[in-house]
């Protein structure tokens, strides 16, 4: 089943200028992208007319929210192996 989140990922622009849908900057992070420029190099993002000045934060806050969340997982395995 599809959450709302994710139709909402799948419809909503990310970029504006270029009509970069959210999810492909979610699917490239997922893939490993982990800066602006791996972001940028896999989906176009970034190129419009802005240079990146509408759709930089929100890439920023994805990558922060990645990072994080990958810190989590490290510090419960890290307990669990205790």
């Amino acid at each position: 089943m599809v959450t709302e989140q994710e139709i909402i990922a799948l419809l909503k622009p990310d970029c504006i200028c270029k009509g970069i849908k959210l999810y492909r900057i979610i699917e490239a992070i997922a893939a490993g992208a982990d800066c602006f420029e791996k972001v940028s190099r896999t989906t176009g993002i970034g190129e419009g007319s802005c240079n990146s000045k509408r759709c930089g934060e929100k890439v920023a806050r994805l990558l922060a929210d990645k990072k994080a969340t990958r810190k989590r997982k490290r510090g419960r395995l890290k307990r669990s192996k205790s």
